[in-house]
């Protein structure tokens, strides 16, 4: 499969974003808050279910797509469905990188894709997948898939655009492994960086 070979950002470019996104981005504090709470629920230590901590997360990380759609007890129950159904696929994902994504995985990952994105939208889809699997699955937005060359179209017709985002991001973090290797999360830094450079351009 073709991708979009993206410019990989400098460890400068990194630095300048995360300055920029902790400055200007308050939510990233309900990131840190659900991305504990979702391992609390998946060790059994805490009493919030994993659709819980997932939909606190979406209704402050994903408030646009929520300015159209209702997030009500049918939704809910939707996203508590999609869970049952496929968190334990999605976690087979949980330890891995990016780094390790292999041609088996590819026809796992869309089907999984085209499952969220049909509950969650587009955007929903990539971020609930990146809490489920932090260091495997990254981020997008309109601006940012826009700028990858991939062109979002209606909710169900995403999946394959989802996985030549992958590989885009696959091949930048691979050009910055020795990052990784000083235990920085990759994808969620490229993300900040995506954010403040193409999203909103801040940097």
């Amino acid at each position: 499969m073709t991708f979009e070979r993206m410019p990989v950002p400098t460890e400068q470019d990194l630095k300048l974003a995360r300055e920029a996104f902790l400055e200007n981005e308050p939510r990233d504090l309900f990131y840190r808050v659900v991305t504990e709470l979702i391992q609390l629920s998946i060790e059994g230590k805490t009493h919030i279910t994993l659709p819980e901590a997932l939909a606190v997360l979406l209704q402050t990380w994903n408030r646009s797509y929520y300015r159209f759609k209702p997030f009500d007890n049918q939704h809910y129950t939707n996203i508590c469905n999609l869970l049952e159904c496929l968190s334990t696929s999605v976690f087979r994902f949980r330890e891995r990188s990016i780094l390790s994504l292999a041609k088996d995985d590819l026809s796992n990952i869309v089907e999984i894709f085209d499952e969220f994105e049909q509950v969650l939208g587009r955007v929903g889809a990539a971020k609930s997948l990146h809490l489920l699997a932090p260091k495997f699955f990254p981020l997008w937005d309109g601006a940012i898939a826009k700028a990858y060359k991939v062109t979002l179209g209606p909710v169900g017709s995403n999946s394959g655009k989802y996985l030549k985002f992958m590989l885009s991001v696959r091949h930048q973090c691979k050009q910055l492994q020795e990052l990784a290797l000083q235990g920085q999360n990759l994808l969620k830094r490229i993300d900040e960086y995506n954010y403040c450079h193409f999203t909103n351009k801040w940097i």
